[in-house]
């Protein structure tokens, strides 16, 4: 970390800085790094930055570009782009950065970043609910949305099967709720009035229960109870653990469409015979929804054939094969669901003019 700039709001760190370690010096001058996920303790900013990472709080700060003033990083041919501003508007031409942040390495190396950070919140707000049905789910964060002015931070959503999962034994984590319900959302509401802004969503939640939007909910009281709800929605490490021979997938949909297609593929992979354990999970409040899917054996046929039923829908629907992990190898023979032949086309000319001799990451994402 070279550099924390509290006037200006920057942080300016090389690319092996662990994003942990940026968000606590940002707090040390009272400043956040809004960056925010369960691997952040090891992460470093450079892989962050390559594979534009996203997290829990993208609904109201953005992915890892948002976040992102100036990037140094170096060409294949060893030539070094240093644009290492702290400015917010600079439209001189094409946005190079851009280009660099999400490639996964096939373009340039990041080797610093200038981010930019926001002033610290005095407080954070949470609550666990229960939820009868999708639609519901949609409707309550209208209703937060709405009544928050623009301090909601986090809205998770889990299905009940992974829930279930992840409060029940051998997992360490209890559940605050009764484990009946189909849907658990997460809210977070970040603020500067630690009692206003805990009795204001304490009081929309109440508004919902008495609207029929929530069935039962349970507000975090101290710092312990909320790390504690939010342990369960962020240590799925627990679902990896019971899925033998996992997948993960990292979709987006457009948010109207995830109940019904969720549903959909998820009684479609449960129709093959070789599926053991579905656990579905995700960041609805921006679209993306993530699937561990654990296996009784495993081939290369039996790994088509299950990628088959989670990416066959998105291009007819304008989802994502990928909101947040990348590409890499495994995705590569879909990327033709999130893009268009001419999109790919542009993609590989300008892999081929920034790298016309393959020498970064070769074979990924093309």
């Amino acid at each position: 970390i070279l550099e924390v700039d509290p006037v200006s709001k920057t942080l300016t760190a090389e690319a092996g800085a662990i994003i942990e370690s940026m968000i606590d010096a940002a707090a040390q001058k009272e400043l956040l790094l809004p960056l925010n996920f369960g691997a952040k303790g090891s992460a470093q900013i450079g892989g962050a930055l390559a594979t534009n990472a996203g997290g829990l709080r993208v609904f109201r700060f953005g992915m890892t570009r948002q976040l992102v003033l100036g990037l140094e990083y170096v060409l294949p041919d060893g030539r070094i782009v240093s644009g290492l501003k702290k400015i917010i508007k600079d439209n001189s031409g094409y946005d190079l950065k851009q280009l660099i942040i999400g490639s996964e390495g096939t373009l340039g190396i990041i080797t610093k970043v200038v981010l930019r950070l926001t002033e610290a919140p005095k407080s954070r707000s949470s609550a666990l609910v229960g939820i009868q049905d999708y639609d519901r789910v949609l409707q309550l964060l209208k209703h937060l949305d709405k009544g928050l002015g623009g301090t909601l931070s986090g809205f998770e959503l889990m299905w009940q099967h992974t829930y279930q999962t992840m409060t029940s034994p051998p997992s360490i984590h209890t559940s605050p709720l009764p484990q009946e319900y189909p849907y658990y959302v997460f809210v977070e509401t970040m603020g500067n009035q630690p009692e206003d802004d805990f009795a204001q969503l304490e009081s929309l939640i109440a508004e919902a229960m008495d609207k029929e939007i929530i069935l039962d909910g349970v507000m975090a009281q101290t710092q312990r109870e909320l790390n504690t709800i939010w342990q369960i929605r962020e240590d799925v490490s627990v679902l990896a653990a019971q899925a033998q021979d996992d997948q993960h997938f990292d979709i987006s949909l457009p948010i109207p469409k995830i109940g019904p297609l969720i549903d959909q593929i998820t009684e479609e992979l449960k129709t093959l015979p070789f599926v053991d354990r579905i656990f579905t999970f995700g960041h609805v409040a921006d679209g993306n929804i993530h699937f561990i899917i654990g296996k009784k054996e495993n081939s290369p046929e039996i790994i088509r054939a299950i990628n088959e039923v989670v990416y066959r829908r998105l291009k007819e629907n304008n989802g994502s094969v990928s909101a947040e992990h990348g590409i890499g190898l495994h995705k590569k023979d879909y990327l033709n669901t999130s893009k268009s032949t001419t999109e790919i086309e542009l993609m590989r000319q300008l892999k081929a003019l920034f790298d016309p001799h393959q020498i970064l990451n070769p074979q990924r994402i093309i």
